[in-house]
């Protein structure tokens, strides 16, 4: 397990993992809590699993304090394109963005910490995508981003004219200009 900051965001993790491979297959170890501790991650309390279809987008999301969550966010099958936002008023990263592709060959995870919004859109048929939280599910403390916010003009690989497939909850988030980050 290796580990490296996003140029644009430094305290966001790209984690490469180490297959073991042969005719049959590869074998790789997704977890480990000696290699985590070592890169500095945190106990994690929830394993969550989604499946989408190709163009789903689901954030832009995050879990205000007391609750805030960090997600270290894998793909076993499929492929999604990933997106952070800073939401952390004194960062001054504060309103930028990064997307990474992560899908189920190059074996990475992305380590992104408490005080940042979080989504993903499907650019597979399916993607299974697994994400451990270092803080548990809380409703009431549920907040997000509006994922097409001109201001952050996130590079959605979208083609011209294509519409991602969305919940009526992330088609009704905030713009940046108008969110009240939670975040210090």
């Amino acid at each position: 397990m290796t580990a490296h900051t996003l140029p644009d965001l430094p305290d966001v993790l790209r984690i490469t993992l180490t297959p073991h491979g042969d005719a049959r297959g590869f074998f790789v170890e997704r977890w480990r809590a000696d290699a985590a501790e070592a890169l500095g991650l945190p106990a994690f309390v929830q394993l969550n699993h989604s499946r989408s279809r190709r163009g789903a987008l689901r954030g832009l999301h995050f879990q205000a304090p007391p609750h805030a969550q960090g997600k270290l966010v894998g793909v076993v099958r499929g492929a999604i394109f990933d997106v952070v936002v800073d939401l952390r008023r004194a960062s001054l990263s504060y309103g930028r963005w990064s997307g990474v592709p992560l899908d189920d060959e190059r074996h990475e995870l992305l380590w992104v910490p408490p005080g940042f919004a979080h989504g993903f859109l499907v650019t597979s048929d399916v993607a299974d995508v697994l994400y451990q939280v270092d803080a548990g599910y809380a409703p009431a403390a549920e907040g997000g981003l509006r994922w097409d916010d001109p201001d952050l003009a996130i590079a959605w690989p979208l083609a011209p004219g294509e519409a991602p497939t969305l919940s009526a909850r992330d088609a009704t988030w905030p713009p940046l200009a108008e969110l009240r980050s939670p975040f210090a």
